[in-house]
């Protein structure tokens, strides 16, 4: 008898409402459990005090203090264990976040598509 692998919680990091909503229902749609917040500062919160978290989500261009790549880079650094994917409208990642970037607008099934293959 084959075991399904559960599919990892998901942070959703997007400051943008109504997108954080449609990439949020898509993924509970395809069968992940998602955390949204609006900025990189309520995520670094959240990954402080939930060990659960498996992958973020983020758009670069957020509200507050922090990027989504200040977002990434910090979760590189104390959280390296957590895949991290990125997504923007008009910045494009030169590092090792490439291979990680999503560009908008993006199909949602590419974006889950991505996030299974970053469970797996």
């Amino acid at each position: 008898m084959l075991q399904r692998r559960s599919l990892p919680l998901i942070l959703v990091v997007e400051d943008e409402p109504l997108v954080r909503l449609d990439i949020t229902l898509a993924m509970v749609d395809a069968g992940f459990s998602v955390i949204e917040v609006p900025d990189a500062e309520q995520a670094i919160e959240l990954l402080e005090t939930r060990g659960s978290i498996g992958l973020v989500f983020t758009d670069v261009e957020l509200a507050g203090a922090l990027s989504g790549f200040d977002l990434a880079n910090e979760i590189e650094a104390r959280w390296p264990h957590i895949p991290v994917l990125v997504t923007s409208g008009r910045a494009v990642p030169k590092d090792e976040l490439a291979d990680r970037f999503i560009a908008k607008p993006y199909d949602t099934d590419a974006v889950i598509s991505q996030a299974r293959a970053l469970a797996a």
